[in-house]
């Protein structure tokens, strides 16, 4: 088992290296204004049996929790997902009816998780052309880690171990926490995230734990190259350095810094088909040297969609500041109610279409959407959370450019498997409207309530009974007048007759 935990702050910050004290194994220093990542990586046989069991079956399978509260990244910490739960998975030799056991071992770790089997919830990633993707994706909103939290505290700490729980409560504040494993490591890395803060340096080692721990800042070394990002620090291996040793490296990064902002809100009124206004502060490409294109990457929950027929129509994407429909999960079903549907929702890649200038200007695009009846509800009402996009620009790197293993970098968002292993995601910040420190957008659904719904099922059976006897009313009045099936009369066959032998 080890663990790394590094403090990084940003370009031009630094901590003096004679304020950081290692006693009996334990790293203490001043608080610092960085982002903090904590990653721990454990072998298989050291997982508790019900994650033994089920990671056994898989071939790969990867956990991105985003928190629904806007944070801060540094680099070279900076890839975003939209606020929620998703997962990425590859089944066990293709087989993915033989993970079923897949979506109860998630809701018993993570809570709420409401998928039912793999094969029914979850939708199938594109790998036709890039294969660096998981084969199924599945997504909800998820508002919290508090069930992720007390199982970990059940499953990994001692009754008596009070600092291990309370390590565990910082979970609470955390801005992401990720879980991958793949069975060419048979390993599980566990990272979480905390937001660019005030955060005090400290860690403590641990008996069987190697524990690295890294206070780094932004630089920029010698020779950097282009698609790299460099870092100048200090390392510390508890339990077997006296003191920290500085270093300055560079890794390689596909993802950067747009150093822009934007919100996402829906116009009033909203109706049954919502419209999402993206404002962005600004049109300029962030790498001059190379093609980019500004995209919006959605994970839509069931209650929710798109409709990609609308969204083949040129003139209509034009207009909304839209280039293109790049990709959508499938199959999206255009007329099923909510409360009918087994897949989680949809994903949706949109390129968009900034304004040409030479001058950086703050932009709007719009994207239409649409609602799913929701089941009855007492009120009538029903507020549904819609995640804000992830919002980046994707830029090529020069010719021969290669992204090898960095330490920070995370892969499999569902995004990055749609485009080329030489593309570089420059992410554009996504900020709360005025008033709110959440990066979700809530709408409120008219439902049928349950409530006022008494008198429905009675009238709708009276109203049945008089269109039915009306019917038959008229039907029986058809036939006193007429008769059904009656023979003509002698006239008209005597008339009939007369023409024959004329």
């Amino acid at each position: 088992m080890r663990e790394r935990i590094t403090f990084v702050q940003k370009l031009g910050d630094s901590i003096d290296p004679s304020t950081l004290k290692v006693t009996d194994g334990v790293l203490s220093g001043p608080e610092v204004q960085a982002v903090l990542e904590d990653r721990l990586t454990i072998a298989l046989d050291e997982l508790p049996t019900e994650l033994h069991t089920l990671l056994n079956s898989v071939h790969e399978l990867h956990v991105r929790w985003v928190s629904p509260v806007a944070y801060e990244a540094v680099s070279p910490l900076l890839s975003r997902l939209p606020p929620g739960f998703h997962l990425f998975f590859t089944p066990a030799r293709g087989d993915v009816d033989a993970s079923d056991n897949l979506c109860p071992t998630l809701a018993h770790v993570f809570g709420d998780i409401a998928c039912s089997t793999p094969a029914d919830s979850f939708t199938p990633l594109q790998n036709d052309r890039f294969s660096h993707s998981s084969a199924f994706q599945y997504f909800q909103p998820l508002e919290s880690l508090s069930h992720f939290i007390a199982y970990a505290q059940d499953q990994l700490c001692p009754p008596s171990d009070a600092l291990c729980a309370a390590r565990l409560n910082s979970l609470v504040l955390a801005s992401s926490l990720d879980l991958s494993y793949d069975t060419i490591s048979h390993t599980l890395k566990i990272t979480a995230l905390w937001p660019y803060q005030k955060q005090a340096v400290h860690a403590i080692s641990w008996p069987e734990l190697r524990t690295e721990v890294g206070v780094l800042s932004g630089e920029i070394p010698p020779n950097l190259e282009p698609h790299e990002v460099g870092l100048a620090g200090l390392l510390t291996v508890l339990g077997q350095d006296t003191k920290p040793s500085a270093t300055m490296f560079a890794v390689p990064s596909r993802h950067r810094d747009a150093e822009s902002k934007f919100s996402a809100r829906f116009l009033e009124p909203t109706g049954t088909h919502p419209t999402l206004q993206i404002q962005l502060e600004s049109n300029k490409p962030p790498s001059g040297g190379s093609y980019c294109s500004a995209h919006a990457y959605f994970t839509l929950p069931k209650s929710i969609f798109a409709d990609k027929y609308q969204l083949a129509d040129d003139l209509f994407l034009a207009s909304k500041n839209l280039t293109a429909l790049r990709y959508i999960s499938q199959p999206v079903d255009l007329e099923a109610p909510e409360y009918v549907m087994k897949q989680w929702g949809s994903a949706v890649l949109l390129e968009l279409s900034p304004p040409k200038s030479d001058k950086p200007q703050p932009w709007t695009t719009e994207v239409p959407l649409h609602l799913r009846y929701l089941a009855p509800s007492p009120g009538g009402y029903e507020n549904i959370q819609v995640p804000y996009p992830a919002v980046f620009w994707a830029c090529t790197a020069e010719e021969g450019t290669k992204f090898p293993t960095n330490p920070f970098e995370r892969v499999n968002l569902g995004y990055d498997g749609l485009f080329g292993p030489r593309t570089v995601f420059w992410h554009v910040d996504p900020r709360p409207v005025s008033g709110s420190n959440r990066i979700t957008n809530t709408i409120k659904v008219p439902v049928l309530d349950l409530d006022k719904a008494g008198w429905v099922n009675g009238v709708t059976a009276i109203t049945v009974l008089v269109g039915f006897a009306w019917v038959a009313w008229k039907l029986a009045a058809v036939y006193v007048k007429s008769g059904y099936g009656s023979a003509p009369s002698s006239g008209t066959s005597s008339q009939i007759g007369d023409k024959k032998r004329q």
